[in-house]
């Protein structure tokens, strides 16, 4: 939305949330403090902000002002009920629905923006229809291919933007409407139309794709650890393919964030509904492989650590679940330090825009232990040199390209010997930290 009223000034975009401490936040006059961390974000929100860029807890002033409403709100995988831990909860996306149609007097384009189920579209249309004043509402899926840590980038010069729509009259005019939106600044022909069923399912399959790719060279790296291959030149050697690409090839300890998993699980659980057992079998194959690779890495440590972590001090380099972010869903890090937590390690963490409270909501949520049994075993440094002091072992969890800089040599003198490096995302110069005395242990080699 930031990027849309940068690009045209001449459009009045409001976001809307009930939270009015985050509301707060967006408003803040330090652009450092706004919620959300990402590259050049800072800029765009203070350029547009207070022109045509506003940010209110008054959800029904801006819905009855709109002539166009993004629908973006969470849609995390289901805790509860039918689809427990596969389909998408769609709780929030309905409420949204149900006040739009309460408090709308004037015929609206709603966008789904929410990554979610095929077929949600109709959900949509079906309560704003029954539920409604009388006005008319067309819906369109218009879902993000960005990626954290470039999304900036990722808006102002897509590879594309989908919309999706009714293949009616009405719903083709939406189609335009939005179209003549990103038009702005979006080449025409990298705007791509389709219905509104095949743009549900593109977002889903396109991150389905992505992980699969993650998961089959994470597959690859522990058989390169038992043949001596190294995974870096497997991936090098394979990503020269010009029918396979380089993209999405880096061995790590894992993915993470709040799409991959959550969106793969969806796929999974629709192709159940629809009797589909191997198609669901195969795609959640790509979710137990990244489960796999977590703990696998966790062992690594225990195993080389003399088979005991126990009273042990860990640094953590890195909570985000990639870099360039503070985003911290389904990070690889949280479940790697419950695997050492439960083994009494003593963890100290280190991220450099990740807060200490999320650190510890996130193992929290977790309920492996008590919240104090947590904050007994683990805790958060402000300086990494400080978290690596007296550590017997570093583990790298976020590709932060602060890490390659630091002065190795310092942290090495600071240490307990031998002193080890687990690089879980392949980042640091191995043979230059064995040079200085450090035991390194790469994922893949």
């Amino acid at each position: 939305m930031s990027v849309i009223a940068k690009q045209c000034p001449d459009i009045q975009v409001t976001v809307v949330d009930l939270n009015e401490e985050r509301i707060a936040a967006w408003n803040d006059m330090d652009l450092n403090n706004i919620p959300v961390y990402e590259p050049g974000l800072g800029d765009i929100v203070g350029e547009a902000r207070g022109r045509n860029l506003f940010f209110s807890t008054d959800v029904e002033k801006a819905i009855d002002e709109a002539d166009t409403i993004f629908i973006s709100v969470n849609t995390p995988t289901k805790t509860y009920g039918a689809g427990k831990g596969l389909a998408a909860d769609l709780k929030w996306i309905e409420l949204c629905a149900r006040q739009i149609a309460r408090v709308s007097k004037t015929d609206k384009i709603i966008v789904e923006k929410s990554t979610l189920p095929v077929r949600t579209a109709s959900t949509l249309k079906d309560i704003l229809i029954h539920t409604g004043n009388g006005a008319k509402f067309q819906i369109l899926s218009n879902p993000e291919f960005l990626a954290e840590g470039t999304a900036v980038n990722d808006l102002l010069n897509p590879d594309r933007v989908l919309i999706g729509g009714d293949q009616t009259e009405e719903g083709q005019k939406a189609i335009a409407a939005l179209t003549d939106v990103y038009a702005r600044w979006v080449p025409r022909e990298r705007i791509l139309t389709t219905n509104v069923w095949s743009s549900e399912l593109s977002k889903l399959t396109a991150n389905a794709f992505l992980a699969q790719r993650v998961s089959s060279i994470n597959s690859l790296s522990e058989l390169c650890e038992h043949t001596e291959a190294d995974i870096s030149e497997v991936a090098k050697a394979i990503g020269t393919d010009s029918r396979i690409g380089s993209k999405f090839l880096k061995a790590s300890v894992g993915f993470g964030g709040s799409c991959f998993q959550k969106d793969i699980l969806n796929l999974v659980y629709i192709a159940r509904s629809y009797g589909l057992t191997e198609v669901a079998d195969y795609w959640e194959q790509v979710i137990i492989m990244n489960d796999h690779q977590k703990r696998r890495f966790a062992n690594k440590i225990i195993r080389t650590l003399y088979n005991t972590v126990n009273g042990k001090k860990i640094a953590f380099l890195g909570w985000a679940f990639k870099k360039d972010t503070n985003d911290t869903r389904e990070s690889a890090a949280i479940y790697v330090a419950d695997h050492l937590l439960f083994e009494q390690a003593d963890i100290a963490v280190y991220d450099p825009k990740v807060q200490e409270q999320q650190i510890f909501t996130d193992l929290d949520y977790l309920a492996s232990r008590s919240s104090e049994e947590n904050k007994g075993l683990l805790h958060v440094e402000a300086d990494p040199y400080e978290a690596c002091k007296d550590a017997h072992a570093i583990a790298i969890l976020t590709e932060w390209d602060e890490f390659i800089s630091y002065d190795w040599q310092r942290i090495y003198d600071n240490m307990l010997k031998p002193a080890h490096i687990f690089d879980g995302r392949n980042i640091l110069n191995k043979s230059a930290l064995q040079a200085i005395g450090f035991k390194v242990c790469s994922v893949g080699s």
